[in-house]
């Protein structure tokens, strides 16, 4: 499985090295430490709100998950930095990927 057949389904799974065990981010086969093969971790996980905006009624921020991995999503309240959060719908639409947290 890829991560983005496992988003296309809306799941976010976290890619680790099955060696080194290092999180690849952005999301590959190969380990870009030390060559190893990528494996697919499904698990909830946080993340922490580092950047927010606004956009007409709409808030976007900047997620960090695993002090490693960034992502840009929608959040229905109003974000605070350093707000702790969890993804609550993901996936691909038309290409690109999107995510939610809460």
């Amino acid at each position: 499985m890829s991560f983005e057949s496992e988003l296309s389904q809306g799941k976010f799974c976290i890619p680790e090295c099955t060696v080194c065990k290092k999180i690849i981010w952005p999301p590959m086969e190969f380990c870009n430490h030390c060559f190893g093969l990528v494996s697919l971790k499904n698990r909830d996980i946080e993340g922490k709100i580092i950047e927010f905006s606004r956009q007409n009624e709409d808030y976007f921020c900047v997620v960090e998950f695993e002090n490693t991995i960034k992502i840009m999503a929608k959040i229905q309240q109003t974000p605070k930095i350093g707000q702790t959060v969890k993804i609550s719908k993901c996936g691909i639409s038309n290409g690109n990927y999107f995510f939610y947290v809460n």
